[in-house]
């Protein structure tokens, strides 16, 4: 994650049904169906799958996102992730 530590890392066996905020660094590895809101970097794993609208400063991408995502800075988009949304970002890094 470039840099700054994760502090929060959610598994792959937790799924979560509403909102999540963070002000720092987030790992989802789960099933999230609600917005996520992170003042850090963002990784969605490879096993995770998103439901909503993410406003974040920097993301990751290897899984799933159904919803639209506003980075700050920088969206990267790894070789096996799927986004079904629009984006806004600075910066845009698609993997091949």
């Amino acid at each position: 994650m470039n840099g700054e530590h994760t502090k929060t890392i959610i598994g792959e066996d937790v799924e979560i049904t509403g909102n999540v905020k963070c002000e720092s660094g987030i790992q989802l590895n789960g099933k999230l169906n609600g917005d996520l809101t992170c003042g850090g970097q963002a990784m969605i794993g490879d096993t995770s799958a998103v439901k909503g609208n993410l406003s974040i400063e920097t993301i990751s991408i290897l899984g799933q996102v159904n919803g639209n995502i506003t980075a700050k800075d920088k969206i990267e988009l790894k070789s096996t992730a799927r986004l079904h949304g629009d984006i806004r970002a600075k910066r845009l890094t698609v993997e091949d």
